[in-house]
Parts: structure tokens; C-alpha cells; sequence
């Protein structure tokens, strides 16, 4: 089993690659289809902006690449939010692969933007994946009919969301704990 990590010029690739090697996995870093073909199931990283990332993609001729793909599928906070048909951050097109939009969080009750730290995550009765993860984000996706995961920051959000082979979590599970590490564990299950 071989992980490829898509470098779409995010700052968390290293953090992404030791998390997998701590549970025995092998990965690879790489922005090009070549060395992406060979791996078994791919992680959109989750550290940038969603003009920037769109940006890096399409330069690398990726965007169809991920689009088509039926490989199984990990988008990490940015790498989740692209997966979306639009982002407010740049006003950005997205894969589309979700529907729905980005949005920015307002300052409600006092919250500070961006979200930096451990936050509730719920999955109602499927509770593999209930527990505090870590966040580091302005931006939410609303939830949708894709939503099996819920978090709330002054509004409701999806924070895990699947579609057929698409995965996306708006937490970091590379600095989650055991409970990040759980999470990459379920996403393994599926290569």
C-alpha cells in the first residue's frame, strides 16, 4: 500500500508524511501524474490558500488528475475545501466534486478567526469518528447531504465529509493525536 501525497505547495507535507510513517505506511510527496499514478490512494494537504492550491494544480496539470480519479481520496482543511464548487477566500473556483460553498467565518460571540485549536467533532451514531481534533481554519464548508460530521464554531459546519471515493475532513489529523491518527487508520481502510 503506497499513499501519495499531492504537493500543491502546502507547508504541512512533511507533517502528513511522518504521520503515515508512524503508523507504518508507505507514502510519497510529489506533484506530478507520473509518480502520483503509482500510489494507491491520495491526500490533498491541508496548509495554504484555496486561490494558491487551484493555482499550484492546475500548473501541475492536476485538477482532471484529481477530478477523475476513482482512487481513494483525503482532502486535509484547504485540501477539503477545494473539493467544493467555490471558495470565498481569493473567490475561487474549486473541483466541484462537492457541492456547495466556502465560506469565511464572521467574529460571532466573540470567536476569533481563524479557529486555532481542539474542537468537538461529531459524527452522530457512527461514532468512530466523535472526539476533539485539531483546527486551524477561517473557512467552513456548510453542511450538505455529503456531511457525516459536524463541528460547530459560532455556526454549524461539515468537518467530515464523503462522497463515492472523496474523503475530506476540515481538521488536521496530523495534529490530532491518537485520535488523528485513528481517523487516517478508517481513510486506509478503504485502499
Amino acid at each position: 500500500m503506497k499513499v501519495g501525497i499531492i504537493d500543491c505547495g502546502g507547508a504541512n507535507l512533511n507533517s502528513i508524511y511522518y504521520s503515515f510513517k508512524r503508523i507504518g505506511i508507505d507514502s510519497f510527496i510529489s506533484n506530478t501524474i507520473k509518480d502520483l499514478s503509482l500510489a494507491d490512494g491520495y491526500i490533498l494537504p491541508g496548509v495554504g490558500s484555496a486561490g494558491k492550491v487551484m493555482e499550484n494544480l492546475n500548473s501541475n496539470n492536476l485538477i482532471n488528475f484529481i477530478q477523475d480519479t476513482n482512487k481513494p481520496t483525503l482532502g486535509i482543511c484547504i485540501g477539503m475545501q477545494i473539493l467544493f464548487e467555490h471558495s470565498e477566500e481569493d473567490d475561487t473556483d474549486c473541483l466541484g466534486i462537492f457541492h456547495g460553498n466556502v465560506k469565511q467565518f464572521d467574529s460571532v460571540n466573540d470567536l476569533p478567526v481563524p479557529q486555532m485549536g481542539w474542537n468537538l467533532v461529531n459524527s452522530g451514531s457512527d461514532n468512530r469518528f466523535n472526539g476533539y481534533y485539531y483546527f486551524a481554519n477561517s473557512y467552513y464548508a456548510e453542511t450538505n447531504s455529503n456531511t457525516i460530521a459536524k463541528c460547530n464554531y459560532g455556526v454549524e459546519y461539515s468537518a467530515i465529509v464523503k462522497k463515492d471515493n472523496y474523503l475530506g475532513c476540515q481538521f488536521h489529523p496530523e495534529k490530532s493525536s491518537n485520535i488523528g491518527e485513528q481517523f487516517l487508520k478508517i481513510f486506509l481502510e478503504q485502499l
